[in-house]
């Protein structure tokens, strides 16, 4: 016998109202933009280590 699936309602949740608030959020801040935008781009954390940034201090001798 096979087991019966559950039938989905029509009922949102509160992870689903999240995410669609993010996911037009997002889109509504591209479209402000003209042209081209990265839609992939992380917050950097400031804390982080970067040797590139420590090397840009050093005066060159």
């Amino acid at each position: 016998m096979r087991k019966k699936k559950k039938k989905k309602t029509g009922k949102i949740t509160l992870e689903d109202y999240i995410i669609a608030v993010k996911k037009a959020n997002r889109e509504a801040e591209l479209s402000e933009f003209s042209g081209w935008r990265r839609t992939t781009s992380i917050h950097k954390n400031k804390k982080a280590y970067d040797r590139k940034e420590e090397k840009k201090n050093i005066p060159d001798e």
